[in-house]
């Protein structure tokens, strides 16, 4: 391709955090940038999420007398991915969080913090979720957009990526656009940041990369087809962990919102249809999707008291719940039985079961340890919940600046990648997922390949 109707110095594909948090950091560093959406507003895969971010070595942790750093956030994700990741890529994102994180603070003065009532669980061994209170992923993207403006950075909507054009040497040097109206134009770039999202909405993908997960809703955001990775491949780089996603367990039916991790950690259970229990609660908040699944009709319900309520009313997805009130209420575990068609002589047993290993401060038979938490006691409440997809973590292959590789494995002199376009830190399938590392790996890999864009274009 010789001709383009213009060009940029550093084109973004993307609006989400990963997009947004690229193009801030590349037009601080003084480039000029464009960044391309396909939706027409802010939001995608970040606007759906709980707009929590891991980070390791903080101020706000700090504050909170939280000791943590880049080593200990390191052998955190090379654990709970069972040493299955890409080293290289896991240390990218443990030392570079924090200073992306405190950067977007100070800079563009996005009001993140420490999240205390997230417990240190699920693989990580510190408290270091960081958000907004009382706010989400589409607060967080919206603040992110505002910032955009702010800096009087272009963003073309409703465009979506259709090609990505090189020259014999192998340096991206434009794309073809897709517009609302069906024009296609061709746009010229010096460097190419890659931020689109994953494939979970792409069923022809997941059916061949993950058909574990054939039965699972998805609750991701619709557009997440794969276009950047696929067009990413097609010019001959690797793809990697194409299998690894973050499944949940806890969607409500029929309300589609999610039940907030917390509500389990502070004493919650989860029972099948009959009101039995088949899996511990704290073990593995991405991979209990396949158990929940394997129940009668895959339906499973949350308990939980007021105690557990009162504790966390104030996040955003349980406050939601409780205005529309979701939640199926009773004075005895028998009462409750009947209200969500459980056999109530199995889910009194199974109450008393969690309640007596509680007291006594042993596992109890699904191995779940309540040394942190107290069981639920009367009145009780319970959410109905099925499991879902909510996105995928596999894709291109990157280097620990965020630079795109190719299959032998040498990086692409000007392309860049991250969010749900980029490899992530998951391991080959759902187990090896770390709470909140989804928007960890966007701002991250966006901070480091706006910069890295952006030192290019300056040279």
């Amino acid at each position: 391709m010789s001709r383009f109707d213009f060009t940029v110095q550093v084109l973004v594909i993307g609006a989400g955090a990963c997009g947004a948090v690229a193009a801030l950091a590349a037009a601080d560093a003084g480039a000029g940038v464009l960044v391309v959406e396909r939706d027409d507003r802010a939001g995608g895969s970040t606007g759906m999420s709980q707009g929590l971010v891991c980070a390791a070595g903080t101020r706000s942790q700090a504050a909170h007398g939280i000791a943590d750093d880049a080593d200990t956030f390191f052998a955190d994700i090379m654990a709970k991915a069972r040493s299955e990741t890409d080293p290289v890529i896991a240390r990218a994102l443990a030392d570079n969080s924090a200073p992306a994180l405190e950067w977007l603070i100070d800079r563009h003065g996005l009001p993140w913090e420490l999240d205390t009532r997230f417990r240190a669980s699920y693989g990580n061994s510190r408290q270091r979720l960081h958000g907004w209170p009382g706010h989400g992923g589409l607060d967080m993207v919206q603040l992110l957009h505002a910032r955009l403006s702010d800096a009087g950075i272009d963003l073309l909507m409703k465009t979506t990526l259709v090609d990505i054009f090189a020259d014999e040497e192998n340096r991206i040097v434009g794309v073809a656009l897709k517009r609302a109206d069906g024009a296609i134009e061709h746009v010229g770039c010096e460097t190419l940041i890659l931020a689109a999202g994953g494939f979970g909405a792409n069923r022809a993908m997941t059916a061949r990369y993950m058909p574990e997960t054939r039965l699972l809703r998805y609750n991701g955001h619709e557009g997440s087809h794969g276009e950047a990775i696929i067009l990413g491949e097609k010019l001959g780089a690797a793809i990697a962990d194409m299998g690894a996603y973050q499944g949940y367990a806890m969607l409500t039916d029929p309300q589609g919102i999610s039940v907030p991790p917390p509500v389990l950690l502070e004493g919650g259970l989860i029972v099948n249809r009959t009101g039995a229990r088949f899996t511990d609660e704290t073990l593995d908040i991405a991979g209990m999707v396949h158990p929940l699944a394997s129940q009668p009709d895959g339906i499973g319900w949350v308990i939980y008291d007021a105690r557990i309520e009162a504790h966390c009313a104030a996040i955003p997805e349980l406050a939601t719940l409780m205005e529309l009130n979701a939640a199926k209420t009773a004075a005895t575990a028998e009462d409750l039985a009947r209200l969500i068609g459980a056999d109530p002589a199995q889910l009194s047993e199974t109450i008393a079961e969690a309640q007596s290993a509680a007291l006594e401060d042993a596992p109890d038979a699904v191995g779940r340890h309540w040394t942190t938490a107290a069981s639920p006691h009367a009145p009780f409440r319970a959410l109905r919940v099925v499991g879902a997809l909510y996105h995928t973590q596999g894709g291109l292959q990157v280097d620990g600046q965020a630079r795109v590789l190719r299959q032998d494995g040498t990086p692409f002199a000007n392309l860049f990648a991250g969010g749900g376009t980029a490899r992530s830190v998951s391991g080959p399938s759902s187990w090896g997922y770390l709470p909140a590392m989804g928007l960890t790996t966007a701002i991250t890999l966006g901070w480091l390949a706006g910069r890295g864009a952006a030192a290019l274009v300056n040279d």
